[in-house]
């Protein structure tokens, strides 16, 4: 009888659980139209004859017990809006039949479980996702090892090859684990013929897998923004932008890069944005020379300039936005030289960001402009040197991705991409001593228009004397104390 009671009692409170799900919660979110109008376009793009099969993201384990934050993968969550694990989607070019009538997608997803979803939160189940995202064709996954769909008869079944970097969950036969190495044996799959010994003739892959294209095909409906997609992108960025004129405010010599990093995501979390898009970035003085420089351990930031590189993700969609600026509050002569020619360079590069230039052009624009600055300042002695000091390019995609796929050379209407020219100076270069130390990167994420490039992130301060000036504003974080705890 206890048991019993027991069991019980976790029900009903599961049930009171569940039955509150889903009030109170962002509704800005995608809509099912867009996701079904998106596998629509997939389909159009496709050869004829295939079918495109999709996985989600695996769960991540962070240490023993404990996971990462789950994040979907990008085309996953693009062609359906479905943001939990162990799933599977397959989308036919052309209409299929089988005893139960025509269909040109099948969706597999997680069922519902009360127990779990206590534990990990709630679930859509196959009725949920049929509801919540417009899907006719749902199943739970443990249906899929079922699947009897003949794929030798595809011409072509395209899909991204697999990394083997999946755990197995032994208790699940429907985790993400089994569904890929059923997928597996359903197509016949060995390995790709790329990493097959040109000397082993025994091993044989189905002739119709396609591995390759898949990339092509997101890339060219990615790469161009609809009106949905550019709100919350926009939203993204400006809360980024938001994020760097508060740390502006915010700043002072004896704050630390973690501090730094707080405020900046802060703002991010005040504005409904979910999670950072990628690691934060704050470098201090030659922490700002390391490009992906992430510790963010420095503990004073003195008179250093500091190289802020952070993007919120609104609703899947992240932003990528740079600025750098003294942490004093005031550049010295040596910072605004360097600066200013990393200004010059990124403006001359956001204004070639128009319809059918090629994306390449800002780039090698912008790096003319760097390279007869530092000629100027005697950094280097040539435009033609071959040096260290221009470290990346300066132009990517973004959206679901903060480094959004891509396909056309040329800049069409509504891409929107990044414009970030940098100079970085390590401690130890060839040339004076004092600009050792010195790294900016100024970032803008631009709206590609018929009337010429959109700044998104312009909000956020660019010019040196507009820094400083802003620089000087009252931050609520100035006054913001807590308790001493080393005393």
């Amino acid at each position: 009888m206890k048991k019993a009671t027991t069991l019980f009692g976790i029900l009903f409170f599961v049930s009171i659980f569940m039955s509150a799900q889903g009030k109170d919660t962002p509704t800005d979110y995608l809509s099912k139209e867009f996701h079904k109008e998106r596998r629509q376009e997939l389909r159009k793009k496709l050869p004829k004859n295939s079918v495109a099969v999709f996985f989600a993201n695996p769960v991540r384990n962070r240490a023993n017990d404990v996971d990462f934050v789950y994040h979907q993968d990008p085309n996953f969550y693009y062609l359906t809006g479905y943001k939990e694990p162990h799933a599977v989607l397959l989308v036919f070019s052309e209409d299929q039949k089988d005893k139960t009538g025509t269909y040109d997608e099948l969706f597999y997803v997680q069922k519902k479980n009360a127990m779990a979803e206590m534990w990990t939160g709630y679930r859509l189940g196959a009725e949920g996702a049929k509801k919540e995202l417009g899907f006719e064709h749902v199943f739970n996954g443990e249906e899929f090892v079922n699947l009897s769909v003949d794929f030798s008869k595809f011409d072509k079944i395209i899909f991204t090859d697999f990394k083997d970097d999946i755990r197995d969950n032994k208790r699940d036969n429907a985790d993400l684990y089994s569904l890929v190495e059923q997928f597996k044996q359903k197509i016949s799959y060995k390995t790709t013929t790329s990493k097959i010994p040109a000397s082993d003739k025994n091993i044989k892959v189905a002739s119709n897998i396609d591995t390759r294209s898949i990339r092509m095909l997101m890339a060219t409906l990615r790469q161009v923004k609809t009106k949905d997609e550019l709100e919350l992108l926009t939203k993204a960025v400006r809360i980024s932008a938001m994020g760097q004129v508060e740390i502006m405010k915010a700043m002072r010599p004896h704050m630390s890069e973690t501090e730094v990093q707080g405020i900046h995501e802060f703002v991010y979390k005040k504005y409904g944005a979910e999670y950072e898009g990628y690691p934060s970035i704050v470098g201090g003085g030659n922490n700002g020379c390391i490009l992906h420089y992430v510790e963010n351990s420095k503990t004073k930031l003195g008179n250093d300039l500091v190289l802020m590189d952070l993007g919120a993700e609104y609703r899947g969609y992240t932003a990528d936005v740079t600025r750098t600026i003294p942490a004093n509050g005031k550049f010295s002569k040596e910072q605004k030289a360097i600066y200013d020619i990393v200004y010059d360079a990124q403006e001359a590069g956001i204004a070639q960001y128009v319809i059918g230039e090629k994306i390449s052009t800002p780039g090698q624009t912008a790096r003319k402009i760097v390279n007869e600055g530092l000629v100027k300042l005697g950094i280097i002695k040539s435009v033609d040197e071959k040096h260290m000091y221009w470290a990346h390019g300066t132009t990517h995609h973004i959206g679901l991705d903060v480094h959004d796929p891509g396909a056309s050379p040329t800049f069409l209407e509504n891409m929107v991409l990044t414009m970030e020219p940098g100079i970085y100076i390590p401690e130890g270069s060839p040339c004076d001593k004092k600009w050792w130390g010195i790294a900016v990167r100024i970032e803008d994420d631009i709206l590609v228009t018929k009337n010429g490039p959109v700044n998104l992130s312009a909000e956020a301060p660019r010019k040196s004397e507009e820094i400083e000036k802003m620089m000087k504003q009252t931050s609520i974080f100035k006054t913001f104390t807590l308790p001493n705890l080393d005393k």
